[in-house]
């Protein structure tokens, strides 16, 4: 979602600004924008285009300075549109009209921010009241002007007074035109980083919203903590932290926190042959499993942490709280947690669970699934479980560094590196691989998983990234049916059992980045409702594995038949399922068994991808929609 990038420098810090919102477009965006202490005032460039745009604008009118912030929108309150994009310039009474223009030595904070500010209204209309002028529709920039309103010399108070007033989640990077070199941050509830400046000389430090995109500038990266306000000067900084709420006259003390050295994924942002970044991580999921796999050599708790054995064995429930991709892949996992380690699951999309009354059971593991590690509605789920009594937590993330892995008390690290496309693809598939082990694990400690079994499961395992590279074999048939789709309006998926929310996943990827209406449902409920839905238009796809469904699945497919649908399945080559007119057919290379549906979204993926491309849509950054959800 939205991305930030701050520094402070001796030199001019735009072109690493810049550079920063390159590596974070991948997150989605509407607007960017950067702001630099220039002249003794404030300076900015903004846009609603490409961050190319936006470099280019900056460098025709020689925007420049030692401090400065930068960032990309999702928009939220108000349209995409330059008046609403960051960074927001406060505008008290004082200011004569006019006097917002991007290049005018105006103004006196400048910031920019990530999230949703609750009590927006509230302030804005006492900001009003006191002679504040507004020229967006945007909560931040009510930030801005209650900052200026706070500011009494000393930025770094201003923003500490400020943050106590906010209700919501947010991260903010902020400057102002009377403290040259000072950069002020804060987050809660939003993700934000230090890094540390290498160049003693420069005197350089630098805030970001994801450590991405300080790659190659810094790799001593200090994960802030909700609650911290953190000061940016040359060559030195102080983080404070947030007061006991519960105390109103308490002030924010020094605080701590650990550098890590990390090796922001560089090379992940190189496209190489590929024509989009979606492609290229489909066409990674062999390595990324490998990599998932790695270290694994026996079935154990503890590929789940330290301690995991004694919570596997205290629990008798599981609960997946998810969004998204993420929650089509805990919905497969509950098929083979309730089947192989024989444990009661309940799948959950995260941002109802927090809203509706639950019964909590302390002997439930409470999994949260997340890409990022950073997912708003996720986390907030996962506080609002632990807040019921239920202290078992265990996450399957692929950022070892994020907030919901430093959150829960057990996790997996998957290997699926940096996923630049908006569509989750990698991402889903080493998901879906965790949740397998996680699934070994919990049997193991149950008594449902022994020495046979173990082996060949792992066996199975091993052979997984060979069994996806000649899935991907398949890309010329599954192209061809592709150049049936970019023609359609509308498409339907079925699936049974496990194989269900892998229809639900496809018919996903294929809305997210071709626009087409797509609906996925099990195939037995066709005729409950959704066979009204059929005619010669609409393309069924089908997920036809050879399993104990398979028959019922036929029966399912001949519905469509009668009724003139045609259908695009993808199947077993030991199923028996024919080609025959308005019946097409890819077969897979082998049936996988329980880990099957890994396999078969695969070619949905393809899918969507070539559908796509036929239709000639932005592939890697759909329209409306941001790669990581940081915000309710």
């Amino acid at each position: 979602m939205c991305g930030i990038v701050a520094a402070v420098s001796t030199g001019d810090i735009v072109p690493l600004l810049v550079e920063g919102l390159k590596r974070l477009e991948y997150r989605g965006y509407d607007s960017c924008g950067v702001a630099v202490h220039q002249h003794g005032g404030l300076r900015r460039a903004r846009s609603t285009a490409r961050v190319a745009e936006l470099e280019a604008g900056i460098a025709a009118d020689g925007v420049a300075g030692g401090t400065g912030i930068a960032h990309t929108r999702w928009a939220t309150h108000g349209a995409p549109a330059v008046h609403n994009a960051h960074p927001h310039f406060s505008h008290g009474a004082f200011q004569p009209e006019g006097a917002d223009a991007d290049t005018a030595a105006t103004g006196r904070v400048a910031l920019v921010h990530n999230g949703i500010i609750e009590n927006h209204d509230e302030l804005r209309a006492e900001l009003q009241a006191r002679g504040y002028r507004f020229v967006s529709q945007t909560d931040t920039e009510v930030i801005a002007h209650l900052v200026d309103h706070l500011y009494d010399g000393d930025l770094l108070e201003a923003v500490q007074a400020a943050v106590r007033r906010l209700h919501g989640a947010f991260a903010i990077a902020v400057f102002c035109r009377d403290e040259p070199h000072r950069v002020v941050g804060a987050r809660e509830g939003s993700p934000l980083v230090l890094g540390l400046g290498r160049d003693a000389r420069a005197g350089e430090h630098f805030l970001a919203s994801d450590a991405m995109a300080l790659a190659g500038v810094t790799d001593q990266i200090v994960y802030l903590e909700d609650g911290d306000v953190v000061d940016l000067q040359l060559g030195k900084h102080w983080i404070t932290a947030r007061p006991d709420p519960a105390q109103p006259a308490s002030r924010f003390e020094p605080a701590s926190r650990p550098v890590r050295t990390v090796q922001a994924h560089t090379a992940a942002a190189e496209l190489g042959p590929y024509r989009h970044y979606m492609q290229k991580e489909i066409f990674e999921q062999p390595r990324a499993i490998a990599d998932t796999l790695d270290a694994v050599q026996s079935i154990s708790p503890e590929l789940f942490g330290d301690g995991a054995w004694r919570v596997f064995k205290e629990v008798d429930r599981v609960l997946i709280l998810a969004c998204g991709t993420s929650y089509y892949s805990g919905s497969v996992a509950k098929y083979w947690l309730e089947s192989l380690a024989r444990i009661p699951t309940s799948v959950e999309i995260a941002s109802e669970y927090r809203y509706r009354d639950s019964v909590p059971d302390p002997r439930t593991l409470v999994v949260t699934i997340t890409q990022s590690g950073e997912t708003a509605d996720t986390l907030a789920a996962l506080k609002h479980a632990r807040r019921l009594g239920m202290a078992h937590t265990l996450t399957i993330c692929n950022v070892a560094t994020s907030a919901m892995v430093r959150e829960c008390a057990q996790a997996f690290i998957t290997r699926a590196g940096a996923e630049i496309g908006v569509a989750s693809t990698k991402a889903f598939t080493t998901q879906l691989v965790g949740l397998f082990l996680l699934t070994l694990a919990l049997a193991q400690v149950r008594g449902h998983l022994d020495d046979a079994a173990e082996a060949r499961h792992l066996k199975d395992l091993r052979h997984l990234p060979v069994a996806v590279q000649a899935v991907l074999a398949l890309e010329p048939q599954v192209i061809a049916w592709a150049e049936v789709f970019t023609r359609k309006d509308n498409a339907l998926f079925l699936g049974r059992g496990p194989h269900y929310p892998i229809a639900l996943e496809g018919a996903l990827k294929l809305k997210e980045i071709s626009y087409i209406h797509a609906e996925a449902y099990p195939a037995g409920e066709l005729k409950h409702g959704p066979l009204a839905l059929v005619t010669a238009d609409m393309p069924v796809v089908t997920v036809a594995p050879n399993d104990a469904l398979l028959e019922k699945l036929k029966s399912n497919l001949q519905e469509v038949r009668a009724r003139g649908g045609e259908l695009f399945v993808f199947a077993d080559a030991d199923t028996h399922i024919a080609p025959s007119d308005g019946l097409h057919v890819i077969r897979m290379p082998e049936h996988y068994g329980v880990l099957s549906p890994i396999l078969h979204v695969v070619p949905l993926q393809l899918l969507a991808y070539h559908t796509a491309v036929g239709r000639g849509t932005d592939v890697d950054k759909p329209r409306n929609l941001a790669k990581s959800v940081t915000v309710e």
